[in-house]
């Protein structure tokens, strides 16, 4: 190593060609990495789709769901099961752990599925498949003024063709339309008057609208392909199909006894923007798309298309990228302002021409963590980005401690390149240490499970990375460059701003600290029992609410969605007029919030209506003014259109969603039986506990009321008729449900015949009592002669979690600034531990955010002490001491005193992001320990007593600690105190960290050497006991035997 650093120091070109390399290397790197808003983090999902025409939720549950879950049962690799059963479909989503190989798990559960024995008649075959990781780029509507839906999705298609045409752009979903389909509509009176049944029906259109081949005929000179093509892809084509002809040479043709007709599926699926009728075109990004690059060519193929058309145009709804790239530059303008502090403090209190060369790491650094970056992954997105500021204020620390300890051996009458090989190789342990446990400590962020864990792993990757660079920079480039410029000039001049600040320095190194230390040394059970009581206050504030605790930060949103669900079985008019009153009030408030918004502009951008999927559900998606130029926040906003709408009676659930949150809602709680009683029961009453609760706002379910079905009962004589369920139920369906005859491609679009009732004769329920039902000898008899029947609501959904029934009840807090902590701790004691102690059958289980951080918490304890170990044993081998390195880590529990306050002071409460700086601050609070511990030894080698080492180490580190603390702090103080919208969700971390190593500081210069003291008088009285002679303390300490036992080999 000594090798090594000496030749650099002697030959300062092979440095600058590394400086240049590190730079052109990082440009280049830096221009290849991609943008997201959030780091790239692989799928682990899978997800199983079943589709089950005409099927009820229980028998989707019963024929389906149950059978597939009972094979995945015992495969490895899978967290968790859950399903949902509803009309005609079901899905089932499967949850990978962390460390396992999706692709591994997904060919396990193909497997499986393949394996169910028996699946219903009727249904389609299961979809299998990963779910990829993408996220909403930038989504536009096709709308314009009169222009009729047909002619919407058309331009939609040609729209989406052009999209797949470009690179970088593969995720495209288009909504807004239902799906298309054949309809032949028969009534039951043209049905009865030429003998036919809908199986006839069926039958004579599968069998004459083909297009198939028959062979070939092969003559002596040629071969003709036999072919026919009688397939009619619109239904104004197939009137002329023959249903039946007889030998009379009657010929009924299918125009003859039904309406043949293109149309759209019954569901309503429709889109308004601002209230004119359109379609949704949405974009999104994989992992290996750039978010910015594809916005901008989508947005300039928008700009090219309008231009185009004078009728029709394209309006961005949402862009992400903006509000990427406002929060991307927000965070680039509080680095170079965390930037420009760190500077300034070092340029104060170090000369000015070391200080020149120590801030010269920065950039360097910086350039060799771009170099390699794309190798891990790595993105320009808001968390590597909060790893640079994080990691602004370390990487000068090292740089202090070593061209303070070269101008040290400068000033003892060295040459300038002696003064920088022994100045570095004297710090060369404890700056490898130092850097090396911030690593290690950043690396828990690599092992925490969950959504968190994954994001924040590129926060360490960043941070490690950049540190790794600076250690070169620091041993090798930093004292070439000192050593061969005028950084070392015992005449160099000193400016009067430098005077003042060495004045400030020296007072407050001689005058104040000096006289603390010798104080608590002298009074040392009162400088532990001050720090230790300042730790159980904290914790009291803490329990007591003072300072408050919650999951997970609410990350700022441009939008406010609003989700309507009303009964099932509502009609689509209703359900319109309630959504549409709702639009009205928005709108109401949006000119209310304009006129006292900054520069009056319209604090709504747009609004775009959805009624669908289903007759009794809809949603407004309020697209907001982007944040940075909003006065109010998407929260206040929400609240604003709550209090406007008012109470809604006769809605299941009306949510106004606003903000984002990690993990999920704050309060989400699983009720799991297969006790559907008890389940029902609980859920009714813990929703009205909800309800009542004044906390709480946006209640809803996953368990809506079901619709109201028509229970059939055969009676005696349909018995006597030879009629069966099965013979009845597939001829009801058949009218009121529809007979599926055929599924062909017709461009884009997958398109199905259907054979039912028209629409007027499915209307009434006198129309089921009229319809004929076929028997097996041909007659026919009314459906109320062969069977009854009654009105109950049925289910609508069925969810599974794990294989039990699962309802799940979600809530938000009112106030943002609430603990969801508290409140659900409060629940957890009095309504919750009631309903259980109630329905005995029922379970419980907290999803949402505290699934999120209980994910986090479940490994932390594992983790973190594996890597508390690590860094105690790296510092064991940089110091050759199993006490100095206990002590070290003694300090670091009592730093959460800062971290409470902290908190307290700025009105945020302590969340997981918050946990997660501490976790950071460990390797940084180490960090100051390591060279005051260093400098002790150095002078218990030279003679010292251990009272006089320990106050002349503490007085000669007290600029590095200091300058190190404050360039730290500086380099997080502009986020901290950054109002933007967008960067509060990460302000917590930078509380922890920066207010954290304020208490260190402390710590470290006046605990730790008490703690030293301490941990000295019990060796010396240990060998007392043992030796039965007193030793003087400087003897019992690791340094002075490793000097006596080198002293010894000298000899020898």
């Amino acid at each position: 190593m000594k090798k090594l650093i000496s030749y650099f120091i002697k030959y300062p070109v092979s440095v600058n060609i590394i400086i240049i390399a590190f730079v052109l290397l990082g440009i280049l790197g830096y221009s290849n990495l991609n943008s997201s808003f959030f780091p790239l983090s692989d799928s682990d999902q899978i997800s199983v789709n079943v589709a089950y025409p005409g099927a009820s939720p229980l028998e989707m549950e019963e024929g389906v769901v149950l059978k597939i879950e009972d094979n995945l049962k015992g495969i490895v690799g899978i967290d968790r099961i859950t399903s949902t059963s509803k009309e005609n479909s079901s899905s089932i989503s499967i949850e990978i752990n962390k460390g396992y190989d999706i692709n591994v798990v997904l060919a396990d559960v193909k497997n499986a599925v393949d394996k169910v024995p028996n699946f219903p008649t009727g249904m389609e075959p299961p979809v299998v498949a990963k779910v990829e990781s993408i996220i909403e780029t930038i989504s536009f509507v096709i709308t314009g003024n009169d222009i009729p839906l047909k002619s919407l999705k058309t331009f939609s298609r040609e729209i989406e063709n052009d999209l797949r045409r470009m690179d970088g752009v593969s995720q495209i979903s288009i909504m807004g339309f239902p799906e298309e389909e054949i309809e032949i509509a028969v009534s039951e009176s043209a049905l009865r008057a030429f003998d036919l049944t809908f199986a006839d029906v069926a039958q004579a259109v599968s069998k004459n609208n083909i297009l198939t081949s028959s062979g070939s005929v092969k003559t002596s000179s040629e071969e003709f392909l036999i072919r026919a093509n009688n397939r009619s892809y619109y239904g104004i084509e197939m009137n002329s199909i023959v249903v039946r002809a007889d030998q009379n040479g009657r010929v009924i043709r299918l125009k003859d006894i039904a309406e043949v007709s293109d149309r759209w599926n019954e569901s309503p699926n429709r889109l308004y923007y601002n209230g004119d009728l359109s379609v949704r075109v949405r974009v999104d990004n994989t992992n290996s798309e750039d978010l910015i690059g594809t916005a901008e060519k989508v947005n300039e193929y928008i700009e090219e298309f309008n231009i185009r058309h004078d009728n029709v145009e394209l309006v961005v709804a949402r862009d992400s990228s903006i509000t990427l790239v406002e929060r991307t530059k927000l965070l680039f303008t509080n680095a170079w302002q965390g930037m420009l502090l760190v500077l300034l403090f070092l340029s104060l209190f170090l000369r000015p021409r070391l200080a020149l060369w120590v801030a010269a790491g920065l950039p360097v650094a910086f350039f060799g963590m771009f170099m390699l970056a794309g190798y891990f992954n790595v993105t320009i997105n808001v968390l590597s980005l909060f790893g640079m500021i994080i990691v602004i204020g370390i990487l000068v620390d090292d740089g202090i401690v070593i061209s303070e300890n070269i101008y040290h051996h400068y000033e003892q009458g060295k040459n300038p390149v002696r003064a920088a090989i022994d100045g570095t190789m004297e710090v060369v342990p404890p700056i490898f240490s130092a850097i090396f446990t911030t690593i290690l400590a950043f690396s828990v962020f690599f092992y925490l499970d969950g959504r968190l864990g994954e994001y924040f792993s590129e926060v360490a990757t960043v941070v490690a990375l950049t540190l790794g660079v600076s250690l070169v920079e620091a041993l090798i480039i930093l004292p070439a460059h000192v050593a061969h410029s005028k950084a070392l000039d015992r005449n160099e001049k000193v400016n009067v701003i430098n005077k003042h600040a060495e004045k400030v320095m020296d007072y407050m190194r001689d005058r104040m600290y000096g006289p603390s230390l010798k104080f608590v040394l002298k009074n040392k059970f009162l400088g532990i029992v001050i720090p230790i009581a300042l730790f159980i206050i904290t914790l009291g504030a803490f329990k007591g609410g003072l300072i408050r605790a919650t999951f997970l930060p609410n990350i700022a949103s441009d939008r406010v969605a609003i989700f309507l669900q009303m009964p099932q079985g509502t009609n689509e008019k209703i359900t319109d007029s309630i959504i549409s009153m709702i639009e009205d009030k928005v709108w109401e408030v949006n000119a209310d919030l304009t006129a006292k918004q900054t520069g009056n502009l319209s604090v709504v951008d747009n609004v775009i209506k959805r009624l669908g999927a289903g007759t009794s559900t809809a949603s407004l998606n309020v697209n907001l003014l982007p944040g940075q130029t909003r006065d109010f926040n998407a929260i206040e906003v929400a609240n604003a259109f709550r209090t406007a709408v008012g109470p809604v009676y006769g809605v299941e659930s009306l949510v106004f969603g606003s903000g984002s949150r990690f993990g999920g809602s704050p309060i989400s709680i699983s009720l799991l039986s297969n006790d559907i009683e008890q389940l029902k029961q609980a859920k009714e009453e813990l929703k009205l506990d909800f309800t009542n609760n004044t906390i709480l706002k946006d209640i809803s379910d996953n368990d809506p009321q079901g619709i109201k079905e028509i229970k059939i009962k055969l009676k005696e004589r349909a018995y006597l008729l030879g009629l069966t369920y099965q013979d009845i139920m597939s001829q009801v369906r058949s009218g009121f449900f529809g007979y599926q005859i055929q599924r062909f491609q017709r461009g884009q679009d997958e398109i199905k015949i259907w054979v039912r009732y028209n629409r007027e004769e499915r209307s009434s329920i006198k129309n089921l009592d009229d319809m004929r039902i076929a028997t097996s000898t041909g007659a026919k008899v009314a459906f109320s002669e062969v069977a009854t029947y009654e009105i109950e609501r049925g289910e609508i959904k069925i969810n599974h979690l794990n294989g039990l029934r699962e309802i799940r009840i979600e809530a938000d807090l009112k106030d943002d600034k609430a603990s969801a902590t508290e409140v659900l701790q409060e629940m957890k004691s009095t309504v919750i531990a009631d309903m259980l102690a109630k329905y005995p059958q029922v379970s419980v289980l907290y999803e949402g955010q505290n699934r999120e951080a209980a994910k986090v918490m479940s490994n932390i304890p594992t983790v973190g002490g594996i890597i508390l170990l690590l860094i105690y044993i790296v510092i064991v081998f940089t110091f050759r001491s199993y006490g100095q390195p206990f002590m070290l880590l003694l300090m670091v529990p009592i730093s959460f005193v800062g971290v409470g306050w902290g908190h307290y002071i700025h009105n945020f409460p302590v969340n997981m992001l918050s946990m997660l700086g501490i976790i950071a601050l460990i390797g940084i609070m180490v960090n100051d320990g390591l060279v005051l511990i260093s400098k002790f030894n150095s002078y218990l080698k030279e003679g010292m007593l251990f009272d006089e080492a320990l106050y002349k180490a503490g007085k000669s580190r007290f600029r590095a600690i200091f300058l190190t603390t404050i360039t730290t702090v500086a380099g997080l103080v502009p986020l901290i105190f950054e109002t933007s919208r967008q960067a509060q969700f990460l302000i917590p971390m930078a509380i922890s960290i920066a207010y954290g190593i304020i208490i260190a500081i402390f710590l470290t210069l006046l605990t730790l050497p008490i703690l030293l003291s301490f941990a000295n008088y019990v060796k010396v009285y240990v060998k007392w006991f043992f030796s039965g002679e007193k030793p003087t303390r400087e003897s019992v300490e690791r340094a002075i035997k490793e000097m006596e036992y080198e002293q010894k080999e000298i000899e020898i």
